[in-house]
């Protein structure tokens, strides 16, 4: 993975939703709404999707059900756990900004799915 000096001493301020490497170690980061892919994860999934199996062949299993070594489930344990997190800061980054864009907590609650209280109670201390 090329990257430039200048790349390697800037502070990482995102991180790939799939395999959790900084946007300082990466060549691309796409974002979405509250995700993030790098270029090296966005190839892994074009030659999945080119591959195309039949789908009637493929059980339609979640991927924690399709592992079935002890050691390969818990080797992907501090991954989810990171990912969990990321997301956990970035949507508690969505909501400072839609709070310094002048939302209620009952907005943001109604938004969320969740009452204003719920939704203070869990975002109130971010700001």
């Amino acid at each position: 993975m090329p990257t430039t000096p200048a790349a390697e001493t800037r502070q990482a301020i995102a991180w790939c939703s799939f395999c959790a490497k900084p946007d300082n170690a990466v060549d691309t980061l796409v974002a979405g709404p509250g995700v993030y892919i790098c270029n090296e994860c966005a190839a892994s999934v074009q030659q999945i999707m080119q591959l195309k199996p039949d789908r009637a062949s493929v059980p339609r299993l979640l991927a924690w059900q399709r592992v079935t070594d002890l050691d390969e489930l818990l080797g992907h344990l501090p991954r989810v756990a990171k990912s969990a997190d990321l997301v956990e800061q970035a949507l508690a980054g969505w909501v400072r900004r839609a709070r310094e864009l002048g939302a209620t907590w009952a907005r943001i609650g109604e938004a969320l799915g969740m009452t204003r209280q719920s939704a203070w109670a869990r975002f109130s201390g971010e700001e």
